[in-house]
This record gives structure tokens, C-alpha cells and sequence, in this order.
């Protein structure tokens, strides 16, 4: 779906030369020259191709703190690190626990400032409060913050609802998605911060990483990737504590999960503890978006998507933008138990892993586009599409986004569904989701044709010499069988 209508305008950040012994608190917005003190710094805007990003704000140390962090961490700026010398990393940041601590590690091991890169996916703003602060006590030089909902939605996850993109029957990809998104962002801040490398904190053991990279392959070869976990000798939450204190870097105070969670505008999945057994049922205090279908209103409730070209735009007539209408859709479907999943997925790395999906407004939609194609494609095409949906869905989930291969597949579900224009109807009733309504006025079914009543378009009797012609094969070998 086109972005027009979003705004296409970014924020930048140049640093003086003497930003690497001096920084500030700066926002989008306020003078260069508001803090006594403070280093040159330039905001500039420029267009861009692509919308990456709407809201920038930035959080630098002030000198006295950046002198202070520095004496707590052994690393050699000037001279490099434990394991080389980098100069800027921007590093994929949480403020949880293990991205708290890669901070520390990255400056210690590579002797380089870290701009820490935040993106908002739709996480929740629970998610996104204290990072300046926190940032700037495990030492990173910049916050870099930027509002990714509408490219998110708009450029990721419309495309793959458009495509039917499905992996392994269940996963409506709402993590395989995000990573693209929030890694080609970060590209974009390394270019604007003159960083020579990028970093996460991703596992070993996941399929994230390979998502992380291969943007980065994609889109900036040059840039050298670090991933912490494939290299520290931290192996679990203790070790990080540990190294965090040992760093004087403070520990985040908020009670540990004992689910590993993903959460953005699309879906909210959960791993670990009891679900590491298939044979665990979840624990229902385990959702966060959704109530259990028993609990869901006994009275189902309409809603009447309307879909353009593939993506839907509207809720019973109101116009949204992707962002809002996901919202709303979530908001929806969670009060009626909708898009909960239980799945053991095979990940690309090679193991099986056990997940539980909330995806409520995904599931809206998904089953409200699916049903508008049953009235504007063909026979022939909607089994090539459910073909190259299958393959489209590996490609999302193994990290391929930027794959000309997907590309391709994405050009060509432009292209058949530019007719799947109209409103379907859904009746929303304790965690189902049934069509009660399709409208297209690019439909191909005609009730002059379907009728059972004889037409001038369709003569019954023409069917006789149809089923003799396509019987054939079959009655030659009945025949050669029988020795006829």
C-alpha cells in the first residue's frame, strides 16, 4: 500500500567534532544552544525516499556525566578495546537487562562510543519510559528514539496481509516483520551519526539475529556487525547482573518475566518456562491482550471492514490511518477472545520451538481480506497466490525482506489484488471470526450465472459434452483396465 498521506520527513543529527568528550541533552526541536556549555550541535532536515522514522529524539550525556561513566568501564577509547577498535556503534536498545549491559561491554571491548537506537513498534509506552536516563547511566553517548507504527504497518505488515503471507499454518509473522523495520532504521541512524558499526542483542539460538543482519547486509554491507552473545561470556541473567555491578552500570528494578515476550502493534508472543513443554496448556494469566473466549461477551458484535486494492482503510465506514485502524482492530478483537494460537514452529536456525501468539487485530483482518478474494479472484490466480504466499512467508520469517525474490512475489500480489476492492462484514463471537457479508463491485460472481434457473449465459445442457471432454483420461484407463 502506498505511504502517501504519512509524513515523509526525518529529523537528523550532525556532532561537532568534539562530541566525543562532550554531550548533551538535545531535542528535536529546542536551540543548539540552550545549555550553557553544551557542543555544537546541527539539526538538519532532509527528504527522504522512504518514511523511516517520523519522530527523532535524542538524549546525550552532558560532559561531567560522559567523564563519569567513562572510569567505570576499562576500555580505551582512543587506543580501542578488549577485542578491537571501533569508533561508533549504534547498538538495538531495549533498556532491559542484557541491552544495559552490552553498553558497558561494547565500550570496554571496542574502545567506541555507543548511540543507543529505540524503536517505537507499537510496544507500548510502558516500554519506552526512563530510556534517556537509563541510556545515559550504562554509559551510551545518544538516544536515538524514532515513531516507526505507520512505516511499520503501512510498508511491512500490509504487504504480507495482502500476500495471505502464513507460516507454518499459524504464525501471522508478527516478529519476523518488525525486525526488518526496526534494522533498516537503524541503518538510516548510523548514516546520520557517522557510525562504522551496529549491534544487537540478540541469541544465538534465534532466528532474530538472521533478521537483523541480513538488513544490514542489505542495506549497508560496509557496517560491521556485533552481536554480544555470540561473543561475551555472560551466560545468563546472574552473569549480566554481575558485569552490570562490576561496571557500575544500575540494574533495571522491574520484576523479571518469566515468559520471554515480543510485543508491537501487531501481536504480543510468549515463550519459556511451562510453555518449553508442548504439553503444557498456558496459564490464562499469561494473556495480555485478549480475555478467554469463555469470558468474551455472550453477544457477538458486526464489523464492517472496508479494503482497497488488498489492505483495509476503514472500520464501519470511518476512515483510519494503518496504525489506528490496527489499534482499534486490536482493542476489538482482544474483548472477544480473537487470534490466540499455540504453536510449535521450526526455526530457521534448525530447532523446534514452542510459542503462544496474540494477535487479535491481525486475525480481523486477514479473515476479512481472505473472504473479499473469494469474490474478486479467479480460480487459477487465488492458487498461484496460496502458492507463493507459502514461499513469501519463509522469506518474511528467515529474515529475507530485502530479498529481490520478495520483492518479485510482492509486485505480482500487487497486481492481482488491484481489483480486491469492497467491505466484508465480520460476526466477532467468543474468539471466532465468521463472514457474514462480502461486497465487491469488482466481484466476478453473478447471481445470473449461479442461479439454479436456466440463463442465456449458461446452458445446463452444455455440460454433458464439458464432462465428456474432461472425463477422458479417466475412461480410457477404466477401459484399458477392463480390457474394453
Amino acid at each position: 500500500m502506498a505511504s502517501a498521506g504519512f509524513p515523509s520527513r526525518i529529523t537528523g543529527i550532525s556532532v561537532g567534532p568534539d562530541s566525543s568528550s562532550a554531550c548533551l541533552i538535545h531535542k528535536v526541536g529546542a536551540p543548539s544552544n540552550s545549555l550553557p556549555g553544551a557542543v555544537a550541535v546541527r539539526v538538519h532536515r532532509h527528504q527522504n525516499k522512504v518514511r523511516n522514522g517520523q519522530a527523532i529524539r535524542c538524549a546525550m550525556a552532558t560532559g561531567k556525566e560522559q567523564g563519569a561513566i567513562s572510569t567505570a568501564t576499562s576500555g580505551d577509547q582512543t587506543k580501542g578495546g578488549l577485542r578491537g577498535k571501533l569508533n561508533k556503534v549504534v547498538l538495538a536498545y531495549s533498556g532491559g537487562l542484557d541491552t544495559s549491559v552490552i553498553v558497558p561491554w561494547l565500550r570496554e571491548n571496542y574502545g567506541c562510543e555507543v548511540v543507543c537506537f529505540t524503536a517505537d513498534v507499537g510496544q507500548g509506552a510502558i516500554e519506552l519510559e526512563g530510556l534517556e536516563k537509563k541510556a545515559k547511566a550504562s554509559g551510551a553517548c545518544q538516544l536515538v528514539v524514532k515513531d516507526l507504527k505507520e512505516e511499520f504497518v503501512s510498508e511491512y505488515i500490509y504487504p504480507c496481509l495482502r500476500a495471505g503471507a502464513v507460516y507454518e499454518r499459524k504464525y501471522l509473522l508478527g516478529t519476523s516483520m518488525a525486525r526488518p523495520v526496526i534494522a533498516k532504521a537503524m541503518v538510516d541512524v548510523a548514516k546520520e551519526v557517522g557510525a562504522d558499526a551496529v549491534a544487537h542483542g540478540c541469541t544465538g539460538k534465534g532466528n532474530d539475529q538472521v533478521r537483523f543482519e541480513l538488513t544490514f547486509y542489505a542495506l549497508n554491507p560496509e557496517l560491521k556487525v556485533v552481536a554480544p552473545w555470540r561473543e561475551w561470556d555472560i551466560t545468563g541473567r546472574e552473569d549480566a547482573i554481575e558485569y552490570a555491578k562490576k561496571h557500575n552500570v544500575p540494574v533495571p528494578v522491574s520484576k523479571k518475566s518469566i515468559y520471554s515476550r515480543d510485543r508491537n502493534l501487531w501481536h504480543l508472543s510468549h515463550e519459556g518456562d511451562i510453555l518449553e513443554d508442548p504439553a503444557n496448556e498456558p496459564k490464562e494469566d499469561m494473556y495480555m491482550m485478549s480475555v478467554a473466549p469463555e469470558n468474551a461477551p455472550s453477544k457477538p458484535e458486526y464489523l464492517e471492514i472496508g479494503i482497497i486494492a488488498g489492505v483495509p482503510v476503514s472500520i464501519n465506514g470511518r476512515d483510519l490511518s494503518p496504525a489506528s485502524l490496527l489499534s482499534e482492530l486490536n482493542e476489538i478483537g482482544g474483548k472477544h477472545g480473537i487470534g490466540r494460537i499455540d504453536i510449535v514452529e521450526n526455526r530457521l536456525v534448525g530447532m523446534k520451538s514452542r510459542g503462544v501468539y496474540e494477535t487479535p487485530g491481525g486475525t480481523i483482518m486477514a479473515a476479512a481480506v481472505r473472504e473479499l478474494e473469494s469474490l474478486t479472484l479467479d480460480r487459477e490466480t487465488m492458487q498461484w497466490k496460496d502458492i507463493i504466499a507459502l514461499k513469501y512467508a519463509e522469506l518474511v520469517y528467515a529474515g529475507r525482506w530485502f530479498d529481490p525474490l520478495r520483492q518479485s512475489f510482492d509486485a505480482f500480489m500487487e497486481k492481482i489484488t488491484a481489483t480486491t476492492t469492497g467491505s466484508v462484514t465480520l460476526k466477532l463471537y467468543k474468539g471466532s471470526v465468521n463472514v457474514a457479508s462480502r461486497k465487491s463491485p469488482y466481484s466476478l460472481y453473478r447471481e445470473d450465472i449461479s442461479s439454479f434457473e436456466n440463463g442465456e449465459i449458461y446452458n445446463q445442457a452444455d455440460a454433458e459434452g464439458f464432462i465428456r471432454l474432461y472425463g477422458l483420461p479417466t475412461r480410457v484407463r477404466s477401459m484399458l483396465e477392463k480390457g474394453i
